[in-house]
């Protein structure tokens, strides 16, 4: 393990994600997920000298990793963007770049996030519940916990986690906040769930879908995601590509519904006359990792890949 960088990253679908997104070296191309820049850098090694990357993160430590670090990316034609994907657009408009021959996006939490303690997404070390991908901005899992009553708990846990017993988690959160000892750590709220839910899936801790919850509703992921993904129908040059790596079913179902409404021709039915709005996109590839690589990486098992390429209408 690299001491200046103890939290590694092993980057999902890498030549698959490349291979299918990369259809001219002389275009620009947007990475909307940075993390620590393994899809980047072979992007990367496959544009031309007048090729280029533009890439977000909301993280401002997978910011400062790309101009620092083992995993600086020192290229003249790269550049990194402290934003949301969500705010693709209006960050290339101020470079001046309307279209772009591929977008990346690669979702969910990175493996520097999950296993620094500090930032509070596992239950796997004791530590401030924070779950925030930037600390900067907005409010932590600690605080909505310690402000919602329990229907929106319950809400939250069960939509974003698909967890069965949401009701009796939000219950028990807010009979120990009235209690006097709001959940403030993620150790806390382990043992809590692990009381709270009956039974457990094999080879799952009880809290992990309870985890996942707050994390989608803290960081506003699949609000994110919706935006991101109709921005790329501005953004997206005819015949660019998309691609979209998901981990889990409430993104990729996202995605696919997507893909699959932006790829048939679609008629208002408010106005049945009129000439139906063209199909935008063309539906490419699902990818999943293969063997070898979810044995190498157990944290790809869940990944999908899915590719579309923008029509010409």
């Amino acid at each position: 393990m690299d001491e200046a960088n103890p939290w590694q990253h092993r980057t999902v679908l890498l030549h698959e994600a490349i291979d299918a997104l990369v259809t001219t070296p002389d275009g620009v191309y947007v990475d909307g997920t940075f993390g620590r820049g393994g899809h980047a850098r072979l992007l990367l090694s496959r544009l031309s000298p007048r090729g280029r990357l533009i890439a977000f993160d909301r993280d401002p430590e997978a910011v400062a990793s790309a101009s620092a670090g083992a995993t600086r990316v020192s290229d003249p034609r790269f550049s990194i963007h402290h934003a949301n994907f969500t705010q693709m657009r209006e960050v290339l408009a101020s470079l001046g770049i309307a279209q772009v021959q591929g977008l990346l996006l690669d979702l969910g939490v990175s493996s520097p996030q999950i296993d620094n303690p500090v930032r509070g997404f596992s239950f796997r070390f004791d530590a401030p519940l924070d779950m925030r991908m930037d600390p900067t901005r907005g409010e932590s899992a600690a605080d909505f916990l310690a402000r919602a009553d329990e229907r929106q708990l319950t809400e939250v846990i069960k939509d974003y986690g698909e967890e069965r017993f949401a009701r009796q988690i939000a219950k028990a959160l807010v009979a120990r906040r009235e209690g006097g000892h709001p959940v403030r750590t993620t150790a806390e709220l382990s043992q809590l769930v692990a009381r709270a839910v009956r039974t457990r899936e094999a080879g799952q801790d009880p809290a992990t879908r309870t985890f996942q919850a707050l994390r989608i509703f803290v960081n506003a992921e699949l609000e994110a995601l919706d935006e991101g993904l109709k921005a790329s129908l501005d953004l997206l040059a005819p015949g660019a590509r998309l691609a979209v790596i998901a981990f889990h079913s409430l993104e990729d179902r996202r995605v696919k519904a997507f893909i699959a409404r932006e790829s048939r021709d679609e008629v208002d039915r408010r106005a049945p006359f009129a000439p139906p709005r063209a199909m935008r996109l063309t539906a490419i590839a699902r990818i999943k990792p293969g063997a070898e690589e979810v044995a190498a990486n157990p944290r790809a098992r869940s990944a999908i890949l899915r590719v579309a390429e923008r029509t010409a209408a």
